[in-house]
């Protein structure tokens, strides 16, 4: 059976099944509608984005307040890929406020259904905006990091930010609004999420150079990075920086400097799994 690339699987987190026969009994089934339609149609705007530029997408999973696109791709591909992908989920919510503005020129839907809708898609917009990974905000402040920063440096300040700056929203709403159970699962999930990432980071990395030994990232800007002989292959490997090919100047003890290129780190890594040596020890090699 031939499968439609361009229908993605959206999945449903079981916590939602249950958010749904509740909101059957309390009778908030349309406001919980229409959430799940203004998040499907943001997740969408990513993947229609991602399918464009040949990204491997899983699947749509919606959660109860929110949803993520399934993919490995993040961290790897160029950096424009990743910023407009990004930005294509928060510029749905454009497109849904001309399309209530629209419904509201009708008698499709109530005044009351009209205003739900042009309160939860702003709702939802400046969410997704706040700077907390994996939120579209915290996504693009990762984009930013790791233009200034070595990746896997960028990659774990961003999730040690991400968790500060969720302590700190959590406080701020517990301090001066009421309590309320869907804020608290929300933030709840936003700190396991980043609980499990900071765990995951070193998995991350490892991806980012495998794409890089494999020759799958395309490398179109130049970086030169200075080192002693003695600098071990991971600590030459994280100061790696996305989207740039690195030449590697090595200083021997005798004080000469010899040039390396990544690709000769990496395939003595990966290939020859030489994990324990260094710079020094390639230059000797390849000498």
């Amino acid at each position: 059976m031939t499968t439609v690339k361009w229908l993605p699987q959206i999945h449903i987190h079981p916590v939602l099944l249950i958010f749904i026969i509740i909101s059957f009994l309390t009778g908030t089934f349309i406001d919980l509608l229409t959430i799940l339609v203004i998040v499907l149609l943001h997740e969408l705007g990513h993947f229609t984005a991602a399918k464009i530029f040949g990204w491997r997408v899983r699947g749509i999973m919606l959660w109860v307040f929110g949803g993520v696109m399934e993919t490995d791709e993040n961290g790897t591909r160029p950096f424009h890929e990743e910023v407009l992908v990004t930005l294509s989920g928060p510029l749905q919510h454009v497109l849904i406020y001309g399309l209530i503005f629209i419904i509201s020129g009708t008698q499709a839907l109530v005044p009351s259904v009209i205003e739900m809708a042009y309160f939860y898609n702003t709702v939802i917009l400046l969410f997704n905006l706040l700077p907390i990974w994996p939120l579209d905000g915290g996504k693009l402040m990762f984009l930013i990091f790791s233009e200034v920063m070595p990746f896997r440096k960028s990659y774990g300040f961003t999730i040690i930010l991400s968790f500060c700056i969720n302590m700190i929203a959590v406080v701020a709403l517990f301090s001066f609004v009421s309590f309320t159970l869907s804020a608290f699962l929300l933030f709840s999930f936003l700190l396991m999420d980043n609980r499990k990432d900071w765990k995951q980071r070193y998995y991350v990395f490892v991806r980012f150079l495998l794409h890089r030994y494999e020759g799958k990232t395309r490398l179109n800007r130049f970086r030169s990075i200075d080192i002693p002989f003695d600098t071990m292959l991971m600590d030459v490997f994280n100061l790696f920086h996305r989207d740039k090919n690195h030449t590697i100047y090595v200083t021997l003890a005798n004080g000469r400097r010899y040039q390396l290129n990544e690709a000769e780190c990496l395939h003595s890594y990966f290939h020859d799994r030489q994990y324990r040596k260094t710079a020094g020890d390639i230059v000797s090699h390849v000498s």
